[in-house]
C-alpha cells in the first residue's frame, strides 16, 4: 500500500522541515514564585503505564501486522507500530474514546428508519468493544480459512485481505461490519501516526517530519508575512522539554 496515500488522503498538506531559527521572548521579572507552573501541571504523555486495552499479545500483533500495512516502513519514514501507532490507540482506547462517551449508544428509536435515514446502521458498541470483538474476529477468520493466526500471514495475503475487508467482502461474523471496522482501524492509524506525541503516537514527531509541519509551537506572528519561502521550522511536541 502507499504510504502517501494511507495519510495524504485526509487532505493536501504542505510544508518543509529543515532547521528552527533561535527565537525569544522577552522575559517577565518579579513574576511571583507561587504563579510557576508545578510538575503536576505540566502536560504528560498518554502512554505511560504500559498496554491497558490491547493487553492480548495475539491482538496486538494482529493489530500490529494490519497497521504495519497500512502506514509501511520505507524510505519516507518508519512503520506505523515504530511510530507508536499501536500505544497511541491502547491509550485512546483505555480513556474516553475507547468508552463512546461522546456518543450516542442508546440505539434508534425506530430501528426500522435507521439505515435509511442515516445511509449505515448505527453502532452501539463503543471503539473499545468493537476493537476487542473485532480482533478476534480476524483471528478466528484467518485460522479457520488460511489455517494459520493473521499476524503469521505474508504481507501480499494481508494486502488482499485488507482491500477485500475495504470493500465489505469478508464476513467476520459475531455482527462484526468488517469495512467499517477497516476505516476505524485506518483512520486511528493516521491519527496515530500526526497527533502529538504526547498522545503517544508520532515518535520522535517522525510523520510531521515527513510532511514538514511545524508542530504544537506557541505563536506564529513573526511568519506571518513571509509568504512562500522556506521557513526552516523543525516540529515542536507539546511534551516538554526535559
Amino acid at each position: 500500500m502507499n504510504r502517501r496515500e494511507a495519510l495524504f488522503s485526509l487532505g493536501s498538506i504542505v510544508a518543509t522541515a529543515a532547521v528552527v531559527p533561535k527565537l525569544r521572548a522577552e522575559e517577565l521579572h518579579n513574576v511571583p514564585l507561587e504563579t510557576q507552573l508545578s510538575a503536576d501541571h505540566m502536560p504528560q504523555p498518554a502512554w505511560q503505564k504500559g498496554y491497558q486495552v490491547l493487553t492480548d499479545e495475539k491482538d496486538r500483533k494482529t493489530l500490529t501486522a494490519i497497521f504495519n500495512r497500512l502506514i509501511p516502513a520505507d524510505k519516507l519514514g518508519p512503520s506505523a507500530s515504530e511510530a507508536g501507532c499501536i500505544e497511541f490507540i491502547d491509550s485512546e482506547l483505555a480513556g474516553d474514546y475507547g468508552s463512546g462517551a461522546a456518543l450516542y449508544l442508546e440505539g434508534p428509536l425506530n430501528p426500522g428508519n435507521e439505515e435509511a435515514l442515516m445511509g449505515s446502521p448505527q453502532f452501539l458498541a463503543p471503539p473499545r468493544e468493537r476493537y476487542l470483538t473485532g480482533l478476534k474476529a480476524l483471528n478466528a477468520w484467518s485460522e479457520e480459512h488460511l489455517k494459520k493466526a493473521f499476524f503469521e500471514l505474508e504481507s501480499e495475503q494481508i494486502d488482499a485481505f485488507l482491500k477485500e475487508m475495504e470493500k465489505g467482502k469478508i464476513d467476520l461474523g459475531n455482527g462484526v461490519n468488517s469495512q467499517a471496522f477497516f476505516e476505524l482501524m485506518l483512520q486511528n492509524v493516521r491519527e496515530g501516526y500526526l497527533a502529538d506525541p504526547i498522545y503517544g503516537g508520532n515518535k520522535n514527531m517522525v510523520g510531521w517530519k515527513m510532511i514538514g509541519f511545524p508542530g504544537a509551537r506557541y505563536d506564529y506572528r513573526p511568519y506571518i508575512e513571509r509568504r512562500n519561502e522556506n521557513l526552516q521550522l523543525i516540529p515542536v511536541s507539546l511534551i516538554p522539554d526535559n
